[in-house]
Protein backbone atom coordinates (compact mmCIF):
# COMPACT_ATOMS: atom_id res chain seq x y z
CA UNK A 1 0.00 0.00 0.00
CA UNK A 2 0.88 3.82 -0.75
CA UNK A 3 1.26 6.15 1.82
CA UNK A 4 -0.55 9.06 0.87
CA UNK A 5 1.03 12.35 1.70
CA UNK A 6 -1.12 14.57 3.99
CA UNK A 7 -1.02 18.29 4.66
CA UNK A 8 -2.27 19.71 7.56
CA UNK A 9 -4.64 21.92 5.29
CA UNK A 10 -5.41 18.53 3.73
CA UNK A 11 -6.60 16.93 6.96
CA UNK A 12 -9.17 20.17 8.27
CA UNK A 13 -10.81 19.60 4.79
CA UNK A 14 -11.43 15.91 5.21
CA UNK A 15 -12.81 16.44 8.91
CA UNK A 16 -15.15 19.05 7.84
CA UNK A 17 -16.47 17.15 4.52
CA UNK A 18 -19.14 15.06 6.14
CA UNK A 19 -19.59 11.70 3.89
CA UNK A 20 -15.81 11.94 3.61
CA UNK A 21 -14.47 10.99 6.80
CA UNK A 22 -10.65 10.35 8.04
CA UNK A 23 -9.90 7.15 9.71
CA UNK A 24 -6.70 5.42 10.52
CA UNK A 25 -5.87 1.95 8.72
CA UNK A 26 -3.55 -0.61 9.57
CA UNK A 27 -0.31 -1.34 7.51
CA UNK A 28 2.49 -3.58 8.10
CA UNK A 29 4.08 -0.65 10.43
CA UNK A 30 1.60 1.50 11.42
CA UNK A 31 -1.30 3.29 11.32
CA UNK A 32 -1.89 5.86 8.50
CA UNK A 33 -4.56 8.32 8.03
CA UNK A 34 -6.13 7.62 5.05
CA UNK A 35 -8.18 10.39 3.69
CA UNK A 36 -10.60 10.89 1.10
CA UNK A 37 -12.24 7.31 1.88
CA UNK A 38 -16.43 7.18 2.59
CA UNK A 39 -17.13 4.86 5.40
CA UNK A 40 -20.13 2.60 4.53
CA UNK A 41 -20.28 0.79 7.84
CA UNK A 42 -19.64 1.22 11.49
CA UNK A 43 -19.42 -2.29 13.59
CA UNK A 44 -19.46 -2.44 17.21
CA UNK A 45 -17.54 -6.13 18.31
CA UNK A 46 -18.41 -7.71 22.02
CA UNK A 47 -16.96 -10.21 22.41
CA UNK A 48 -16.27 -12.33 25.97
CA UNK A 49 -19.24 -10.79 27.48
CA UNK A 50 -19.96 -13.26 30.45
CA UNK A 51 -23.04 -12.23 31.45
CA UNK A 52 -23.98 -14.06 34.79
CA UNK A 53 -26.16 -13.11 38.09
CA UNK A 54 -23.23 -12.72 40.22
CA UNK A 55 -20.79 -9.44 40.26
CA UNK A 56 -23.96 -7.28 38.69
CA UNK A 57 -22.77 -8.58 35.22
CA UNK A 58 -25.74 -7.67 33.87
CA UNK A 59 -25.52 -4.14 34.83
CA UNK A 60 -21.70 -3.92 32.90
CA UNK A 61 -23.62 -5.25 29.98
CA UNK A 62 -25.86 -2.64 30.24
CA UNK A 63 -23.40 -0.07 30.46
CA UNK A 64 -21.53 -1.53 27.35
CA UNK A 65 -24.33 -1.23 25.21
CA UNK A 66 -25.32 2.53 26.51
CA UNK A 67 -21.36 3.56 25.37
CA UNK A 68 -21.19 2.26 22.49
CA UNK A 69 -25.00 3.61 21.26
CA UNK A 70 -23.69 7.05 22.48
CA UNK A 71 -20.72 7.89 19.81
CA UNK A 72 -21.60 10.58 17.51
CA UNK A 73 -21.61 8.30 14.95
CA UNK A 74 -23.52 5.41 15.95
CA UNK A 75 -22.48 1.51 15.30
CA UNK A 76 -24.89 0.45 12.08
CA UNK A 77 -24.77 -2.85 13.50
CA UNK A 78 -23.44 -5.21 16.51
CA UNK A 79 -21.38 -8.13 16.47
CA UNK A 80 -21.30 -10.92 19.06
CA UNK A 81 -17.65 -12.46 19.03
CA UNK A 82 -18.97 -15.38 22.00
CA UNK A 83 -18.28 -16.46 25.21
CA UNK A 84 -21.99 -14.21 25.67
CA UNK A 85 -22.72 -15.94 28.54
CA UNK A 86 -20.37 -17.05 31.97
CA UNK A 87 -20.30 -20.34 31.00
CA UNK A 88 -22.08 -23.81 30.29
CA UNK A 89 -19.26 -26.34 29.60
CA UNK A 90 -19.74 -27.52 33.15
CA UNK A 91 -23.74 -26.15 34.43
CA UNK A 92 -26.87 -27.75 34.98
CA UNK A 93 -29.50 -26.64 32.59
CA UNK A 94 -31.09 -24.33 35.01
CA UNK A 95 -28.06 -22.15 35.45
CA UNK A 96 -26.96 -22.21 31.98
CA UNK A 97 -30.82 -20.87 30.66
CA UNK A 98 -30.67 -18.40 33.38
CA UNK A 99 -27.37 -17.19 32.11
CA UNK A 100 -28.99 -16.83 28.56
CA UNK A 101 -32.43 -15.21 29.82
CA UNK A 102 -30.18 -12.23 31.56
CA UNK A 103 -27.94 -12.09 27.99
CA UNK A 104 -30.92 -12.20 26.17
CA UNK A 105 -33.13 -9.17 28.29
CA UNK A 106 -30.75 -6.90 28.70
CA UNK A 107 -29.48 -7.04 25.15
CA UNK A 108 -33.70 -6.45 23.99
CA UNK A 109 -33.90 -3.65 26.41
CA UNK A 110 -30.71 -1.74 25.74
CA UNK A 111 -29.82 -2.25 21.94
CA UNK A 112 -31.95 -1.50 18.97
CA UNK A 113 -29.50 -2.43 16.64
CA UNK A 114 -28.54 -5.58 14.31
CA UNK A 115 -26.57 -8.50 15.93
CA UNK A 116 -25.07 -10.83 14.67
CA UNK A 117 -23.03 -14.10 16.46
CA UNK A 118 -19.96 -16.63 17.03
CA UNK A 119 -20.10 -19.06 19.23
CA UNK A 120 -17.80 -19.32 21.83
CA UNK A 121 -16.40 -22.07 23.91
CA UNK A 122 -18.37 -21.12 27.22
CA UNK A 123 -21.36 -20.84 24.97
CA UNK A 124 -20.63 -24.42 24.36
CA UNK A 125 -23.29 -26.83 26.93
CA UNK A 126 -22.18 -29.88 28.77
CA UNK A 127 -18.58 -30.38 27.26
CA UNK A 128 -16.75 -29.75 30.41
CA UNK A 129 -18.77 -32.66 31.63
CA UNK A 130 -19.71 -34.83 28.70
CA UNK A 131 -20.85 -38.03 30.87
CA UNK A 132 -23.34 -36.09 33.07
CA UNK A 133 -25.03 -34.18 29.90
CA UNK A 134 -24.30 -35.38 26.68
CA UNK A 135 -28.09 -37.33 26.60
CA UNK A 136 -29.97 -34.29 27.40
CA UNK A 137 -31.72 -32.29 24.89
CA UNK A 138 -29.41 -29.01 23.95
CA UNK A 139 -26.31 -30.61 24.43
CA UNK A 140 -23.16 -29.14 22.75
CA UNK A 141 -24.01 -26.12 20.89
CA UNK A 142 -27.58 -27.09 20.08
CA UNK A 143 -28.72 -24.94 23.36
CA UNK A 144 -26.57 -21.45 22.18
CA UNK A 145 -27.92 -22.06 18.37
CA UNK A 146 -31.57 -22.07 19.90
CA UNK A 147 -30.72 -19.12 22.07
CA UNK A 148 -29.55 -17.32 19.33
CA UNK A 149 -31.95 -18.30 16.88
CA UNK A 150 -29.02 -19.64 14.11
CA UNK A 151 -29.35 -22.74 11.83
CA UNK A 152 -25.68 -23.35 11.79
CA UNK A 153 -22.66 -21.93 14.14
CA UNK A 154 -20.75 -20.52 10.99
CA UNK A 155 -22.41 -18.92 8.13
CA UNK A 156 -22.03 -15.67 5.51
CA UNK A 157 -23.52 -12.52 4.41
CA UNK A 158 -22.82 -9.53 2.70
CA UNK A 159 -23.58 -6.00 4.14
CA UNK A 160 -22.55 -2.38 2.47
CA UNK A 161 -19.79 -3.92 -0.22
CA UNK A 162 -18.21 -5.75 1.95
CA UNK A 163 -18.49 -9.77 2.81
CA UNK A 164 -18.94 -11.37 6.05
CA UNK A 165 -17.91 -14.63 7.55
CA UNK A 166 -18.47 -15.86 10.83
CA UNK A 167 -16.67 -18.82 11.89
CA UNK A 168 -17.13 -21.73 14.33
CA UNK A 169 -13.88 -21.71 16.31
CA UNK A 170 -15.00 -24.52 19.14
CA UNK A 171 -14.54 -28.32 18.37
CA UNK A 172 -13.94 -31.83 20.78
CA UNK A 173 -10.94 -32.03 22.14
CA UNK A 174 -9.07 -34.66 24.47
CA UNK A 175 -11.79 -35.92 26.99
CA UNK A 176 -13.70 -33.03 28.45
CA UNK A 177 -11.57 -30.77 26.58
CA UNK A 178 -11.66 -28.33 23.48
CA UNK A 179 -9.64 -27.70 20.43
CA UNK A 180 -9.86 -24.47 18.31
CA UNK A 181 -9.83 -25.47 14.81
CA UNK A 182 -12.32 -25.71 11.66
CA UNK A 183 -13.65 -29.58 11.31
CA UNK A 184 -13.67 -30.75 7.57
CA UNK A 185 -17.20 -29.77 6.96
CA UNK A 186 -16.89 -26.18 8.38
CA UNK A 187 -13.48 -26.05 6.03
CA UNK A 188 -14.94 -27.59 2.40
CA UNK A 189 -18.00 -24.54 3.41
CA UNK A 190 -15.32 -21.78 3.84
CA UNK A 191 -13.23 -22.91 0.51
CA UNK A 192 -16.14 -23.02 -1.89
CA UNK A 193 -17.55 -19.90 0.24
CA UNK A 194 -14.33 -18.12 -0.49
CA UNK A 195 -14.32 -18.86 -3.95
CA UNK A 196 -17.76 -17.53 -4.54
CA UNK A 197 -16.68 -13.44 -3.38
CA UNK A 198 -16.09 -11.09 -6.19
CA UNK A 199 -12.65 -10.28 -6.06
CA UNK A 200 -13.52 -6.78 -5.80
CA UNK A 201 -15.92 -7.44 -2.37
CA UNK A 202 -13.47 -7.01 0.74
CA UNK A 203 -13.76 -9.78 3.50
CA UNK A 204 -14.05 -9.47 7.15
CA UNK A 205 -13.39 -12.45 8.75
CA UNK A 206 -14.76 -12.90 12.79
CA UNK A 207 -14.03 -16.50 14.99
CA UNK A 208 -14.28 -16.16 18.47
CA UNK A 209 -10.82 -17.80 19.12
CA UNK A 210 -7.87 -16.14 17.26
CA UNK A 211 -6.64 -17.77 14.16
CA UNK A 212 -3.84 -16.27 14.91
CA UNK A 213 -2.33 -14.28 18.00
CA UNK A 214 0.30 -12.54 20.00
CA UNK A 215 -1.75 -11.84 23.19
CA UNK A 216 -1.98 -15.50 23.68
CA UNK A 217 1.14 -15.80 24.58
CA UNK A 218 1.03 -13.95 27.84
CA UNK A 219 -2.37 -15.21 28.78
CA UNK A 220 -0.80 -17.91 31.27
CA UNK A 221 2.53 -18.39 32.06
CA UNK A 222 3.17 -21.04 29.31
CA UNK A 223 6.49 -19.75 29.28
CA UNK A 224 7.36 -21.32 32.81
CA UNK A 225 8.71 -24.97 31.16
CA UNK A 226 11.84 -23.03 29.63
CA UNK A 227 9.62 -22.86 25.71
CA UNK A 228 6.91 -20.81 24.42
CA UNK A 229 3.98 -23.23 24.21
CA UNK A 230 0.65 -21.89 23.14
CA UNK A 231 -2.25 -24.65 23.62
CA UNK A 232 -4.75 -25.48 21.05
CA UNK A 233 -7.19 -24.17 22.94
CA UNK A 234 -5.88 -20.56 22.97
CA UNK A 235 -5.20 -20.32 19.21
CA UNK A 236 -6.24 -22.12 15.96
CA UNK A 237 -4.33 -25.13 15.98
CA UNK A 238 -5.01 -24.84 12.32
CA UNK A 239 -3.87 -21.40 11.41
CA UNK A 240 -1.29 -22.74 9.06
CA UNK A 241 -4.23 -24.51 6.56
CA UNK A 242 -6.13 -21.31 6.98
CA UNK A 243 -3.51 -19.07 6.26
CA UNK A 244 -2.64 -21.07 3.69
CA UNK A 245 -6.01 -20.87 2.05
CA UNK A 246 -6.32 -16.90 2.84
CA UNK A 247 -3.39 -16.23 0.79
CA UNK A 248 -5.02 -17.12 -1.79
CA UNK A 249 -7.44 -14.36 -1.98
CA UNK A 250 -6.44 -10.74 -1.76
CA UNK A 251 -9.45 -9.46 -0.81
CA UNK A 252 -9.77 -10.58 3.12
CA UNK A 253 -8.34 -7.97 4.60
CA UNK A 254 -8.74 -8.64 8.30
CA UNK A 255 -9.81 -11.16 11.06
CA UNK A 256 -11.25 -10.29 14.29
CA UNK A 257 -11.65 -12.33 17.51
CA UNK A 258 -11.69 -12.33 21.18
CA UNK A 259 -10.92 -15.10 23.81
CA UNK A 260 -7.65 -13.90 24.83
CA UNK A 261 -9.60 -11.03 26.79
CA UNK A 262 -6.46 -9.17 25.70
CA UNK A 263 -6.00 -7.17 22.78
CA UNK A 264 -3.41 -7.44 19.87
CA UNK A 265 -2.83 -6.80 16.10
CA UNK A 266 -0.85 -8.81 13.97
CA UNK A 267 -0.07 -8.26 9.97
CA UNK A 268 0.53 -11.68 8.53
CA UNK A 269 0.85 -11.93 4.67
CA UNK A 270 -0.96 -8.84 3.80
CA UNK A 271 -3.96 -9.68 6.17
CA UNK A 272 -4.95 -8.01 10.03
CA UNK A 273 -5.42 -10.30 12.67
CA UNK A 274 -7.18 -8.60 16.02
CA UNK A 275 -8.22 -9.89 19.46
CA UNK A 276 -10.04 -7.00 20.86
CA UNK A 277 -10.22 -7.64 24.08
CA UNK A 278 -13.36 -8.37 26.64
CA UNK A 279 -16.60 -6.54 27.48
CA UNK A 280 -16.09 -8.58 30.72
CA UNK A 281 -12.48 -7.68 31.02
CA UNK A 282 -11.51 -9.84 34.11
CA UNK A 283 -14.55 -12.01 34.15
CA UNK A 284 -16.33 -8.74 35.83
CA UNK A 285 -13.35 -8.84 38.54
CA UNK A 286 -11.61 -5.57 36.99
CA UNK A 287 -9.28 -5.31 33.81
CA UNK A 288 -7.35 -8.30 33.42
CA UNK A 289 -3.62 -7.84 33.15
CA UNK A 290 -3.58 -4.53 30.70
CA UNK A 291 -7.35 -4.74 29.57
CA UNK A 292 -10.26 -2.99 30.75
CA UNK A 293 -13.65 -3.31 29.78
CA UNK A 294 -14.03 -2.21 26.06
CA UNK A 295 -15.35 -3.55 22.79
CA UNK A 296 -13.88 -2.91 19.34
CA UNK A 297 -15.09 0.06 17.23
CA UNK A 298 -14.77 -1.50 13.35
CA UNK A 299 -15.25 1.23 10.46
CA UNK A 300 -15.37 -0.14 7.16
CA UNK A 301 -14.63 1.88 3.92
CA UNK A 302 -15.24 1.37 0.40
CA UNK A 303 -12.33 0.13 -1.48
CA UNK A 304 -11.30 -2.59 1.55
CA UNK A 305 -9.71 -0.18 4.06
CA UNK A 306 -10.97 0.05 7.60
CA UNK A 307 -10.10 0.84 11.07
CA UNK A 308 -10.34 -1.45 14.21
CA UNK A 309 -9.63 0.66 17.46
CA UNK A 310 -10.31 -1.33 21.40
CA UNK A 311 -12.72 1.42 23.16
CA UNK A 312 -13.15 0.62 26.63
CA UNK A 313 -15.95 2.14 28.78
CA UNK A 314 -16.18 3.29 32.68
CA UNK A 315 -16.87 -0.16 35.01
CA UNK A 316 -15.80 -0.82 38.71
CA UNK A 317 -15.86 -3.85 40.28
CA UNK A 318 -18.89 -4.71 41.96
CA UNK A 319 -20.49 -7.42 44.73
Amino acid sequence: MTEPKISRRSVIKAATAGALVPSLVATADAQVPIMGKKRVLRIAHLTDIHVQPERQAALGMEACLEHLQSHRTKPNMIVMGGDLVMDSLDADRSRVLDQWEIYKRVLKANNGLPVEACIGNHDVWGWGNRQKYSSESGFGKRMAMDQLELSRPYRSFDKAGWHFILLDSTHPGRGNGYTAKLDPEQFEWLKDDLERVPASRPIIVFSHIPILSVCAYFHGMNEKMGNWAVPGAWMHIDARAIKDLFRRYANIKLCVSGHIHLTDRIKYNGISYYCNGAVSAGWWGGPFQECHNGYGLIDLYEDGFYDNRYVSFDWRPRP
